[in-house]
């Protein structure tokens, strides 16, 4: 049984790090956030203890090292921008790394955990669970098995609504958040380079604090991409059916059907990780340099190839 500490217990994604802890038979002893809205941690481990002052969280971890009661992995939960922070601190703390997406938002931060990795002997993963599930891995193998000059048409839409708390949170700060491409696109980024293959050209046709829009080139795929959080994009056959979320990719015309499956998928990567089949630094390199491009870059507009949810922007 390994030993995990959580940071960013009140965040959203919380609950499913604390069910992945449970479900591959491991122990949560200590969990830190600055909110103290975590209830939820009765349904997962009840008696792990529990600090909102990160001083303290550090102490008392350190007290554990001391006792020779160290910690195996701390799980990161926190805003995106603090993930750096938080994965050094448990690295110096004699524990292993499991982040969230995006591990870092900008690349170079990648480079000096690297450093950091040699120098502790501790190693950082990631959650990318896209890359496990069962249509995406079917994806893959069915691109790998054709010729190697085969190019894809894809369109990638992700809708998923959020109210006006979104733009005041972190999320909503995209010196904290990356914006709207890193918040809710980078795992999608990353899913399109492991199926796809190596990024030959990234243009950008909209971005604004809720939607942003561009167009992506792989060995294998031309990529129109459109992702926001505005309940107005949503396509009318959504809302007629009352659905605050969207998610749609297309290959060459034909739906990829992924809307399922995704309830395990964290203990799915957890089973991995503690099976030294993880996915580290290197794997997250290409979705990271990708949002950090598009983040830099200034809009273009409704040249090229755009993705048609754009016309209804422009109209």
């Amino acid at each position: 049984m390994k030993d995990f500490v959580l940071i960013g217990a009140a965040g959203y994604v919380a609950p499913r790090h604390m069910k992945a802890i449970k479900d591959t038979g491991n122990r949560l002893v200590a969990a830190m956030d600055v909110s103290d809205s975590v209830g939820i941690i009765d349904s997962y481990f009840p008696d792990a203890d529990f600090f909102t002052e990160f001083e303290r969280f550090d102490r008392h971890v350190d007290l554990l090292r001391r006792k020779g009661d160290g910690i195996d992995y701390v799980s990161i939960c926190s805003p995106n921008y603090l993930h750096d922070a938080h994965m050094r601190f448990a690295l110096r703390s004699g524990a292993n790394a499991i982040c969230e997406k995006p591990l870092v938002l900008n690349p170079w931060n990648l480079d000096g955990l690297l450093d950091v990795e040699k120098e502790t002997g501790r190693s950082i993963s990631t959650i990318l669970q896209l890359r496990l599930h069962p249509s995406i891995i079917a994806l893959k193998e069915a691109v790998q098995n054709e010729p190697g000059d085969t190019l894809h048409d894809v369109d990638l839409t992700y809708i998923t609504s959020r109210g006006h708390w979104y733009g005041i949170s972190w999320k909503g700060d995209e010196r904290k958040s990356g914006g709207i491409a890193t918040n809710i696109g980078v795992h999608f980024f990353d899913m399109l380079h492991f199926v796809f293959g190596h990024l030959r050209g990234n243009t950008l046709h909209y971005t604004s604090d809720t939607t942003a829009a561009g167009y992506l080139e792989y060995d294998r795929a031309r990529v129109r991409w459109f992702l926001s959080v505005d309940s107005e994009n949503l396509p009318d056959v959504a809302k007629q059916h009352g659905q605050r979320t969207f998610r749609n990719i297309t290959v060459d015309g034909q739906e990829v059907e992924f809307s399922g499956g995704f309830g395990d998928l964290h203990t799915v990567s957890y089973r991995h990780i503690l099976d030294g089949r993880g996915f580290g630094l290197g794997e997250s390199r290409v979705a990271v340099e990708t949002v950090s491009h598009i983040r830099q870059m200034e809009p273009v507009g409704l040249t090229g190839a755009y993705h048609p949810y754009l016309k209804n922007l422009s109209t």
